[in-house]
């Protein structure tokens, strides 16, 4: 893999208007973030996460809706997006949580409404459960948290972890188009490709091109998923399943009932596994709910921020957490059916990612 200060210029990902990108220089690692800024002064600052292959362009019509709620930003994950591969090589769910905990530590931004999609899931409970002073809510779409039977739908992308298969599919597909590799990852993706418009559609093309002439590309992708299939294998204190249990943060899950990379019958496990959860399903959803339905589950969030006491209290930048109600409202506990059906919250733009 060639160092990333010899990297071929490749155009950068596209922005949403109003929205800005800056690069944050760490130990070991380089990372783009993309920010929009607040409606207001002393909002709480919020993080997003994004899935394999994805890109923190995966957060933008969620982070348009809750900009007069947080002050939010989103990271491009090592070798994803805008941010170069790290200088180690290491796509485990550890060094991506590593390097969560490196950008809040470094930006004094913390705690933060944290949010994470799929392998964004993964990374965001591991920082939840190992950092709790940086989380003040966790909020997870379709997280990437161990399963005993994996969806048929589900194995190709995990079939990327295996040494070869990469360069194998590299070799097979390279008569593809744009095109074709985006109507595939969004046929995987959404529960309903249709709900994709057109501008959206071109602006996901333009990504895929620009992604498939970065030469890291596959070599992140496989690397990242061998990591979540080691995360699911890992037992005792590090399982994701037992960190589950240790996060303290408010939490809201939300989980799709057409996800083909995420069951959705592990949305019960999860509720039960997060001491202070609330179980958000959406029966119509896949596996990008933030980007199918966003006006959905910003207001969820909106809901998790009045029941824990959090919505009326903005605190500065860099202060210490808020203060709750002095009883935190459970909400939806394990088991509980969630939010139901979700309304017809509109098209998202730009889904990419492959989510795992």
């Amino acid at each position: 893999m060639p160092p990333a200060n010899v990297l071929p210029r490749v155009a950068p990902v596209s922005v949403e208007e109003g929205e800005r990108q800056r690069s944050v220089e760490l130990p070991g690692i380089t990372l783009n973030v993309r920010s929009r800024p607040p409606a207001r002064e002393g909002l709480p600052p919020a993080l997003y996460v994004h899935g394999l292959g994805g890109s923190s362009q995966n957060w933008s019509a969620l982070m348009a809706l809750l900009d007069d709620a947080v002050d939010g930003e989103a990271v491009d994950l090592p070798g994803f997006g805008d941010s170069p591969p790290p200088d180690d090589g290491n796509y485990s769910v550890t060094a991506h949580a590593r390097a969560v905990i490196r950008l809040l530590d470094a930006s004094g931004r913390g705690p933060v409404h944290l949010f994470g999609n799929s392998l964004g899931g993964a990374v965001s409970t591991r920082v939840a459960a190992l950092r709790p002073d940086l989380v003040r809510t966790l909020t997870l779409v379709s997280p990437a948290l161990p399963e005993l039977r994996v969806q048929r739908s589900a194995v190709p992308t995990g079939l990327l972890a295996l040494p070869g298969v990469a360069a194998l599919f590299t070799r097979l597909t390279k008569e593809w188009t744009a095109e074709q590799r985006v109507r595939g990852v969004m046929a995987l993706c959404y529960g309903d490709p249709a709900r994709v418009t057109p501008e959206g559609f071109r602006t996901a093309v333009r990504e895929m091109e620009r992604r498939l002439q970065l030469p890291y590309f596959w070599d992140a992708m496989a690397r990242s998923a061998r990591g979540i299939v080691d995360a699911y294998t890992l037992g005792g204190q590090h399982g994701l399943w037992r960190q589950a249990e240790r996060v303290l943060a408010p939490t809201l899950l939300v989980y799709g009932g057409r996800d083909q990379l995420v069951g959705f019958r592990m949305a019960r496990r999860a509720a039960r596994a997060f001491r202070d959860s609330r179980l958000l399903t959406l029966p119509d959803a896949g596996h990008v709910a933030m980007m199918e339905y966003p006006e959905t589950v910003a207001t969820a969030f909106r809901e998790l921020l009045t029941e824990t006491g959090q919505r009326a209290r903005p605190a500065r930048r860099g202060t210490a957490p808020h203060g709750t109600a002095e009883e935190e409202s459970a909400g939806p506990r394990a088991g509980a059916d969630g939010g139901g059906t979700a309304p017809d919250a509109g098209a998202s733009g730009t889904s990419t990612g492959l989510g795992g």
